[in-house]
């Protein structure tokens, strides 16, 4: 199988208009480990990944060739009819978090209980 790695990381560059020396410059590193990088002869650590993904506005599974999609929506939530906010999604998600935990509690209690 061929490693589309090395293929999607130069063109995702090459879209964003960055040369190998500003994109480097950029993620401080060499523009040789770069070239390495696009050429397939290295591979970066998870983190720079990531970093290549944000730069480049790609998905880090885009890169990897794990899709062919290089910005897959994010699914939007709705309630009632509306968009939820992101601060309403965080808030949401810490009373996810409190009720799971109150539900765990209650169940184990419920078990010392029957004993």
């Amino acid at each position: 199988m061929e490693n589309v790695w090395p293929k999607r990381l130069r063109k995702s560059r090459e879209a964003a208009n960055l040369n190998q020396k500003e994109a480097a410059k950029k993620f401080d590193i060499t523009n040789y480990q770069l070239s390495r990088y696009e050429n397939g002869h290295s591979n970066p650590d998870p983190d720079l990944i990531s970093k290549f993904a944000d730069l480049y506005e790609v998905s880090a599974d885009y890169l990897l060739g794990r899709t062919d999609d290089p910005t897959p929506e994010q699914p939007s939530i709705f309630f009632y009819g509306g968009e939820i906010s992101e601060d309403e999604q965080e808030h949401l998600e810490e009373e996810l978090r409190i009720y799971r935990k109150r539900k765990q509690q209650w169940l184990e209690q419920r078990e010392k209980d029957k004993e």
